[in-house]
């Protein structure tokens, strides 16, 4: 599992809101949870004091409560945002907020000379940069930053590595600039640019930016005797210690009604984008004999390739900086539009919530109207903490409705498109490319593609996943990828192929 101290943190804050939740009183025991966990005498790891310690974690607890930091009033206690969470009807159309006690407020961005530098002859930094940014003098180099582009020719031509970058974690990762430091000096989010990606949240090593949470609403629905239906996104698979069928016990235990696999929705996403793909690229002749039982001859396509929907935070990169990719993206609805829309019609008076890897997924449940509220990974790992529940000890439950291995494999690069690819008769149409992550340089090259309406090396199924390794590297898993990836690899193994169309 992902030792990072940062998230384990949050896994505490949230296992002991819960635990407050279900006690006998939740205001005064949200209260002093900040105490509980550094109580006077304690030891201070993290920061200069333990008021510091306390006022961090309370800002903690306000996000798992479902409140934004940019509101926040300090003469406001807990006692009375958890009274308000218990009152509150709606949740919030915004999921990530930033909590600036914990934000370190890191230094700008730039190149700097250590002190290791030795001022050589050979002058290989000034020789490497283009804009006349760096010269020597004194014995040592040094950088004009109103010239410098940060372009790091300098840090690399350097024999000594003596020239360094000074980074913003949460700012170097954004891959559309979404995130700067305020007037104050501390991050802040501009929502018209921010796509969800959660990538903010994982660099951080502060724990500064956070998820709003909806447990709170979770468990109060739990309370009121509502039947609640969890749909588990694919990558569930690979996230904690047991196998897929105690997990969906672990989750029925936890207060959950029944559990259900969006991969069976991903059956139907995969299906239907390969139905898309071959109506798309219909010119091709090879592919229109493929397909020719589906499409009249009238009605072939001139498009030469097609990007994958899945995944939530390309599609708002789509529709937010790169508006012109809108036609080459599949209409196939998502795994999980798929499945919500099946619980609700099966069981109409039920509260669907979400279980996923990642913030994009959170922002895609609260547009879609079949579903309720969204968890994720990490809070449903703090929901089974809090009621001391074993996935590995449970006993195994089957599920209704059982999904094939590619539909499985979804949550890991490259397995949309494999999925598409195996739903076909004919395979060998479909040459497909992977984007394994967005930023600067991915985004670069979608945006060619876009602006010339051709892929590189004749691809015509671009699979576009927002992490590095696919959902299983989203924001809010808790295993690390490999050992996430061979624990999927052993369910999909006694699983059945995806049913060709």
């Amino acid at each position: 599992m992902n030792n990072n101290q940062s998230l384990y943190i949050k896994k505490e804050v949230m296992a002991r809101l819960i635990r407050a939740y279900l006690s006998d009183d939740f205001p005064e025991n949200t209260r002093v949870i900040p105490y509980d966990m550094r109580p006077t005498g304690a030891e201070v790891p993290y920061r200069c004091c333990i008021y510091k310690e306390r006022a961090i974690l309370k800002t903690r607890i306000i996000a798992d409560l479902g409140f934004p930091l940019e509101d926040d009033d300090e003469r406001i206690n807990l006692t009375t945002y958890a009274k308000q969470a218990e009152l509150r009807e709606k949740i919030s159309d915004k999921h990530l907020t930033v909590l600036q006690q914990a934000c370190k407020g890191c230094t700008s961005n730039s190149i700097f000379v250590t002190d290791i530098c030795q001022g050589c002859v050979a002058r290989p930094c000034t020789n490497a940069c283009k804009f006349g940014a760096i010269s020597v003098g004194d014995g040592r180099a040094k950088i004009d930053n109103e010239k410098c582009k940060k372009c790091q020719m300098c840090l690399n031509a350097c024999p000594y590595h003596a020239i360094v970058k000074l980074s913003v974690p949460c700012e170097d990762v954004c891959p559309v600039g979404a995130i700067k430091k305020d007037e104050t000096g501390f991050a802040s989010i501009d929502f018209s640019k921010c796509i969800s990606c959660g990538k903010c949240i994982s660099a951080c090593p502060f724990g500064a930016v956070h998820e709003k949470s909806q447990m709170i609403d979770i468990l109060k629905s739990i309370k009121k005797g509502n039947k609640l239906i969890a749909m588990i996104a694919p990558s569930i698979a690979g996230q904690f210690r047991g196998n897929l069928y105690q997990l969906k016990t672990a989750i029925i235990k936890s207060g959950f009604y029944d559990v259900y696999e969006v991969a069976k929705g991903a059956d139907k996403t995969a299906r239907n984008e390969a139905r898309e793909f071959i109506e798309r690229m219909g010119d091709d002749d090879a592919m229109w004999d493929a397909i020719h039982p589906i499409a009249e001859p009238d009605d072939k396509s001139s498009e030469t390739f097609m990007t994958t929907s899945c995944c939530a935070g390309y599609i708002q990169l789509v529709n937010k900086h790169m508006q012109n990719m809108k036609p080459y993206v599949s209409d196939t609805h998502t795994p999980l539009y798929y499945t919500a829309e099946y619980v609700k019609s099966v069981l109409p008076d039920c509260v669907t919530v979400f279980i996923g890897p990642c913030l994009a997924k959170r922002v895609e449940g609260f547009e879609n109207k079949n579903v309720d509220f969204v968890m994720s990974f990490e809070e449903l790992g703090a929901l089974f903490m809090a009621k001391d529940i074993e996935v590995s000890e449970c006993e195994e439950t089957k599920y209704n409705i059982e999904s094939s291995k590619q539909a499985r494999n979804f949550g890991v690069t490259g397995g949309v498109a494999e999925a598409v690819k195996k739903a076909l008769k004919y395979e060998s149409t479909v040459k497909p490319l992977v984007i394994s992550g967005l930023n600067k340089d991915s985004i670069r090259q979608l945006k060619k593609y876009a602006a010339n309406g051709v892929c590189d090396d004749g691809c015509n199924l671009i699979e576009v996943m927002c992490c590095e390794g696919g959902c299983i590297a989203g924001n809010a898993t808790i295993n690390n990828v490999r050992n996430a990836q061979k624990q999927i690899k052993d369910v999909i193994a006694d699983s059945d192929d995806i049913e060709k169309i």
